[in-house]
């Protein structure tokens, strides 16, 4: 199966990658089948051969997750949501829907306690005022 991936050069802490066509079993930084493009993420340069990418796209050739992104960013494919992004996002829905319910639990609990400490009050007044 042929991948799209990045291949990594530059010295030391300043990585630059190519995206490359390249045999899913081969080494990250072996030889590829073929150069498609160029991203630099210290500068958010992408520099990207589309005709090329277009044409792997056709033969079957999978992105990875970080070169998917890459070519959502520069328009050749469309963005797709993820099912670990649907996943992560009900998990959040329920956790605020969680938290409402609390909080409404709490607002009533302290309207309750608030009522009954007014009427406990109250009630020695009234004692007082038949007295």
């Amino acid at each position: 199966m042929i991948k799209l991936r990045l291949k990594r050069f530059g010295k030391k802490r300043e990585a630059s990658f190519r995206l490359v066509a390249v045999n899913s079993t081969s080494r990250r930084d072996g030889r590829p089948l073929e150069e498609l493009g160029f991203y630099n993420p210290r500068t958010k340069e992408t520099r990207l051969d589309t005709e090329a990418i277009r044409a792997r796209l056709q033969q079957g050739a999978q992105p990875t997750d970080s070169v998917l992104t890459l070519l959502e960013r520069g328009g050749l494919v469309e963005k797709t949501v993820r099912p670990s992004v649907v996943i992560g996002q009900k998990k959040q829905a329920a956790a605020r829907e969680a938290a409402a319910k609390q909080a409404a639990k709490e607002a009533a609990e302290a309207a309750a306690a608030a009522a009954a400490e007014a009427a406990a009050a109250e009630a020695p007044a009234e004692e007082a005022a038949e007295a």
